[in-house]
């Protein structure tokens, strides 16, 4: 069974979705290690509720090298395939990445390549976005630019405000991570360019 490291630096819905559908038996993997750059995000408290194991490294006054080297010990430590990136709001060092080619998942807010960085449901009603949505992406060197594994549409209304328009995206966020993490876990895929192709299963 594939093992799992999350990193947080808030509340963390994302990996209590994760959690949930591991638990469910909708994701055939487990969650070995959930680690924050943030002592007290509720996440990494539900984490330790839940009986994980959870790592806390603080980012403040240390060099990028030298806090990713410290993700990189604890993730190796507990055996991670997968790192799943679930509101972490720290950008990874490109060694980190190459080391990692293709196992460190993202989920953003906005229907990739638009969109990108912080703010993309404030980006969306600026620019009079009709369709905003979710996108699951493999991370590589650039911001929110790797490939793409999956991606959910979620219309904008014209009444909608930040607040609205984030809720029903983190919605969408909530169902769309899971099944794209199971599907990267327990299929066969490929990259090819900026997607992950999957492998149709053997009839």
């Amino acid at each position: 069974m594939k093992r799992l490291g999350v990193l947080l630096s808030g509340r963390g819905s994302n990996f209590r979705a994760l959690l949930a559908a591991t638990r469910g038996g909708r994701l055939r993997a487990e969650i070995a290690v959930v680690i924050s750059n943030v002592e007290d995000a509720p996440g990494l408290l539900a984490a330790r509720e839940a009986g994980l194991a959870t790592a806390f490294f603080d980012h403040r006054g240390r060099s990028r090298e030298q806090h990713d080297a410290d993700l990189d010990a604890a993730l190796r430590a507990h055996g991670a395939d997968l790192v799943c990136l679930a509101g972490y709001m720290r950008l990874l060092g490109p060694a980190f990445v190459e080391a990692r080619r293709h196992r460190v998942v993202n989920v953003h807010p906005s229907l990739l390549p638009a969109f990108p960085g912080r703010d993309a449901q404030r980006q969306a009603l600026e620019y009079g976005a009709r369709v905003s949505g979710v996108t699951v992406h493999l991370v590589d060197a650039g911001l929110d630019s790797g490939p793409i594994v999956a991606q959910r549409a979620v219309p904008v209304a014209d009444d909608d405000t930040v607040e609205s328009l984030s809720a029903r995206i983190l919605e969408a966020e909530h169902v769309v991570y899971p099944q794209a993490v199971a599907r990267l876990v327990e299929g066969a895929w490929r990259v090819e360019g900026r997607r992950v192709i999957f492998f149709a299963p053997a009839p």
